[in-house]
């Protein structure tokens, strides 16, 4: 990425009133600790935005952006350009003006050795345009959307010649050029789709593959089931699993490269009825933690969670279903308090990301390794800030307590459907209301919601029949009694860059309990209810998670059936 020098970024945040000279040498330093660029360091601790950052870096070098989460994209243009240079050189091509020069999204447009290399490779002239992430992310779904049916085409082929071969033992055929293609080919076409998992599942007819892309499950295609014990063997090879294991579940990981970035892959076999089933979930290695505004965060609960975060003992509990993003915000929080000075050391199952300078604890049952007695280890290397990664019994919950009343920041994450719940889900595991009201500093709950595509994004007045529709689902859900519907809704009519779904990417609606005075007299009262929790939390000030998607739904970002969808899961 293209990066301004640390300098002339200190004058331009100081005289904009961004940031003190200390604080910001402050930063500097924590950014030469962890290894990251200063500018990702001020976007992931919210002093700037990334928006912002960009505003900086095209004015200073006086290139233009790029733009192309809002601008159409020129089928033509970017076919010029393979996707695996596309990828390796972090550049897409987006346009063709009249004089015949090619348009170029660049990571990095000072980069002059590939310009020259895209020269020479298009045979024209290249005009550098500065993208962001977002930029070439969706550059790279195109060609995914694009290469579909290549990729249908290529994986069909190899299919072919698979069932043609005729290989002596399991191991053979697993590692034949047809099957290393095949899984190849489905790993490329899934990230191209900008898919979170991979589903291969056997059934009497065949095998039935589906990719989630942004939270739901899609089918992709179908396959004979004459080439299930080869693929099965390849992931298995792939992610060190035993290959004549096949009536107990596995699990284990791998990488793959496409283009520059490494992809984690984890990996877990499950025996089914008519053979194994396969689910492997896609982890981004080069992933930087986003700040909590690019989580979806509103100012108000950004600043809750940022005080409550920088005291020194107490519990940090972020709430949700599994799948709605609770690990990438105790990340973030991570990354926010990764400082020199404090010990942090996590217990997850598993390790999504390697975080510099943070020790990370993977459980392992079979070694007897579990959250219970990973965190008494844990509390013996002299922790300021712990990390568990769910608390899942009462031993867990006790022994969390305990360390979050002893002088440890202690984050760690819950099942429940909303952030009050957690409180006699505490209670539930045994711990004393007492101590509940001590150790809780603050309480988000959170889903994924899927952001309207901004390619065919449209406003519309709802008829009558839809907010009535709307008003009874609310209802059900006994979300709000005096909801009111927005005068002007959206959504996204369906084109080629979302595949025709009117969505393109996700993000978080929360709801954040700060835990204060009032809170916890509440907690501690004798005729505690979680109904009085709510109305008490609700008069303090706490936003729910459906009128924070409701206000996001009226700013266009998502919809109103989209928020309706994750508040029910």
């Amino acid at each position: 990425m293209l990066q301004i020098p640390d300098e002339k970024l200190k004058a331009i945040l100081k005289e904009e009133s961004l940031i003190s000279e200390e604080d910001f040498d402050k930063l500097l330093g924590e950014a030469q600790r962890l290894g990251q660029a200063t500018s990702d360091v001020l976007v992931s601790r919210g002093i700037i935005s990334n928006d912002y950052l960009y505003g900086i870096l095209s004015k200073y070098y006086g290139i233009e952006r790029a733009n192309l989460v809002n601008r159409k994209i020129n089928d033509d243009a970017l076919k010029i350009l393979p996707e695996n240079i596309s990828r390796q050189k972090r550049t897409i091509i987006f346009d063709k003006e009249s004089s015949g020069v090619f348009d170029a999204a660049m990571d990095d447009p000072s980069d002059l050795t590939t310009i020259e290399f895209l020269r020479q490779y298009l045979k024209a002239d290249i005009k550098p345009f500065l993208a962001t992430q977002e930029d070439l992310d969706k550059g790279f779904a195109l060609y995914g959307r694009h290469f579909a049916e290549d990729f249908r085409k290529k994986i069909e082929e190899n299919i072919y010649v698979s069932l043609q071969q005729k290989s002596a033992s399991i191991e053979e055929a697993a590692a034949a050029v047809p099957t290393i293609a095949i899984i190849d080919n489905l790993l490329f076409y899934a990230i191209s789709l900008r898919a979170s998992d991979i589903h291969i599942e056997i059934f009497e007819d065949g095998i039935l593959v589906r990719f989630r892309i942004d939270g739901v499950l899609q089918e992709v295609m179908r396959i004979p089931s004459e080439v299930h014990p080869p693929i099965i063997a390849r992931i298995k090879l792939l992610s060190g699993l035993k290959i004549d294991e096949h009536q107990r579940p596995q699990d284990g990981r791998f990488r793959h490269k496409v283009g520059e970035d490494l992809i984690d892959i984890r990996v877990s076999t499950i025996p089914t009825f008519h053979g194994e089933k396969v689910e492997m979930r896609l982890l981004t290695s080069s992933q930087k933690p986003l700040s909590l505004r690019e989580l979806g965060m509103s100012e108000d609960m950004e600043r809750v969670v940022k005080e409550n975060i920088v005291k020194a003992y107490g519990m940090i509990l972020i709430t949700g279903p599994t799948g709605s993003g609770k690990t990438t915000t105790l990340y973030s929080i991570l990354n926010i308090l990764n400082r020199s000075e404090v010990n942090i050391i996590t217990i997850e199952d598993p390790i999504e990301y390697d975080m510099k300078f943070i020790n990370q604890t993977q459980i392992n049952p079979l070694a007897g390794v579990t959250f219970a007695n990973g965190l008494r280890a844990i509390l013996r290397q002299d922790p300021n800030i712990i990390m568990v990664g769910e608390i899942r019994d009462e031993e867990t919950a006790e022994i969390a307590v305990h360390s979050a009343l002893t002088g440890h920041l202690l984050l760690s994450s819950l099942h429940t459907n909303d952030a009050p719940t957690a409180v006699p889900r505490l209670i539930d595991m045994k711990i004393a209301p007492f101590l509940v009201a001590a150790v809780l500093n603050v309480i988000l709950a959170q889903r994924l919601v899927r952001k309207i595509c901004l390619d065919c994004i449209e406003s519309f007045i709802p008829s009558e029949d839809l907010i009535e529709s709307i008003r009874r689902q609310v209802k059900e859900l006994s979300l709000s009694a005096d909801f009111k519907p927005p005068k002007v809704l959206y959504r996204g009519r369906g084109c080629l860059n979302c595949g025709k779904t009117g969505y393109s990417g996700r993000f978080g609606i929360f709801e954040v309990l700060n835990i204060d005075e009032t809170v916890r007299k509440e907690i501690v009262n004798p005729n505690f209810s979680l109904d009085n929790l709510i109305t008490i939390a609700k008069k303090r000030g706490m936003i729910t998670m459906f009128e924070d998607g409701l206000i996001k739904a009226g700013m266009g970002t998502t919809t109103i059936e989209e928020v309706l969808r994750v508040i029910r899961e």
